[in-house]
C-alpha cells in the first residue's frame, strides 16, 4: 500500500510543479537594454594630452552608463586609421563621435556619413576644416593660449623684443587649425603682423629667424632646432608647438651652450611640461584641459542620445570653449599667471 501512496503523492506534485510559479521562469527573459554607445578617436596614444583625454572620457563613459569604443593613429597624422576608425563606429551604431583629427580637412568626408546616419560628431581639441563639418568643437582657445605665451614673451623682453630673433617650431606642413591658431596666436602676442591669420609663415617681420615642424615630439623638436640654429645661431626667442617639441629645442641650445639665455615658450600643460618650467626648461606654457574636454564630449553625447539636443558654443565663439591658464615661475604685471606649484595640482600626463 505505501507504493501506491507514494506514487500518487509524486503524481499530484508534479501537477502542482506543472502550474506553479517556476513554469513562468521558463519564457523567455527579456534582453537587457543596450548602452548608448560613444566613440573617441584620438590621434596617437603615445601623447600625454590624448592618453589624458581618453581618461575622461572613459570616466565620463562609467559613470553615465554609456559604452565606451577607443580608437588611436598609430602616429601624430595617421588619417588613414582615423578613417577605418569611424566606418567601425557607423557600422556599430554609435550615437556619437569624438575625434581628435590628424588631418581636419581629409577626415571630413567619413564624418558626414556618420552625420547623415544621425551620428553626433563633436571635435575635440583640433576644428575640423570647416568647422562646421562637426555638430560641436570642444577645445582650448588654440589662438589665446599662443597669444598668452607671445604677450608673456614680450614683456618679459621688454624693450629688448623689438629686436629679438624668433624660432617658431610648428607641427607639421599639413598646416591644420590648432597649429596654425598656436602659431599665429603667438606672433600677434609678441607684436608681430601676421599678413593672413590662416596661414603660417607669411609674416615679413625681420626678427622672425624661422619656421621648422616637429610632428610634436622631443626628437623633431631638437632637430627643427637645430635646423633654425643653422640658419641664425642667434635665436633669442623661441616658441613650441607642445612642451615636448619645446624640451627637443632645449637640449639642442644647450648642446651648445645657449641654454641659459633662450626664452623658450610652449603650450599645453602636462605635468612633464610643468616640471619642465619648474626647472628651467621652459620658461611659460600656456595649460589646456583634455581630461574635462573629453568628460564634456562624453556628456553632450549622452544629452543628443537622451532627448535630440546638440551643444551650444561659447559666447562670442564658433566653440565649446574648454579654458587655457598661463603658468611660469616668472609673472609679469597685468598678464594673469599660476605658478608652477599650483599648476601641478591641475595638469595632466
Amino acid at each position: 500500500m505505501w507504493p501506491r501512496l507514494l506514487m500518487a503523492a509524486s503524481v499530484a506534485w508534479a501537477g502542482v510543479a506543472a502550474t506553479s510559479p517556476a513554469g513562468a521562469a521558463e519564457k523567455p527573459a527579456e534582453k537587457p537594454i543596450a548602452k548608448p554607445i560613444v566613440g573617441i578617436v584620438i590621434k596617437t596614444s603615445t601623447n600625454p594630452f590624448f592618453v589624458k583625454m581618453k581618461e575622461g572620457a572613459e570616466a565620463a563613459a562609467a559613470r553615465l552608463g554609456m559604452e565606451l569604443r577607443s580608437f588611436a593613429g598609430k602616429m601624430d597624422g595617421d588619417t588613414d586609421a582615423q578613417v577605418t576608425a569611424v566606418e567601425s563606429l557607423i557600422a556599430a551604431g554609435a550615437k556619437g563621435i569624438l575625434i581628435t583629427p590628424s588631418d581636419s580637412r581629409a577626415i571630413v568626408p567619413v564624418l558626414e556619413q556618420a552625420r547623415a546616419k544621425g551620428i553626433l560628431v563633436i571635435a575635440l581639441d583640433t576644428p575640423l576644416d570647416p568647422p562646421s563639418a562637426a555638430d560641436a568643437t570642444f577645445a582650448t582657445d588654440n589662438f589665446s593660449a599662443g597669444k598668452l605665451v607671445g604677450e608673456w614673451a614680450a614683456k618679459t623682453l621688454g624693450a629688448n623684443a623689438k629686436s629679438a630673433k624668433v624660432a617658431l617650431l610648428d607641427l607639421n606642413v599639413n598646416q591644420i587649425s590648432v597649429d596654425v591658431a598656436r602659431d599665429q596666436g603667438f606672433l600677434q602676442g609678441f607684436g608681430v603682423n601676421v599678413a593672413d591669420p590662416a596661414v603660417i609663415g607669411d609674416e615679413k617681420d625681420a626678427r622672425i629667424v624661422g619656421h621648422d615642424v616637429t610632428l610634436g615630439n622631443e626628437e623633431g623638436g631638437r632637430r627643427a632646432m637645430e635646423n633654425l640654429l643653422q640658419r641664425d645661431p642667434y635665436v633669442s626667442v623661441v616658441y613650441a608647438i607642445n612642451e615636448p617639441a619645446a624640451a627637443g629645442a632645449y637640449e639642442a641650445l644647450r648642446s651648445i651652450g645657449r641654454d641659459k639665455d633662450v626664452l623658450v615658450v610652449a603650450v599645453d600643460g602636462g605635468c612633464p611640461g610643468v616640471r619642465n618650467v619648474k626647472d628651467g626648461v621652459i620658461a611659460a606654457t600656456a595649460m589646456q584641459f583634455p581630461l574635462a574636454m573629453a568628460q564634456m564630449g562624453v556628456e553632450a553625447v549622452l544629452k543628443y542620445a537622451t532627448d535630440g539636443t546638440k551643444p551650444k558654443p561659447s559666447d562670442g565663439q564658433d566653440f565649446v570653449n574648454t579654458g587655457v591658464e598661463l603658468v611660469t615661475d616668472r609673472p609679469v604685471p597685468g598678464l594673469p599667471s599660476i605658478d608652477t606649484a599650483a599648476a601641478l595640482k591641475k595638469c595632466w600626463g
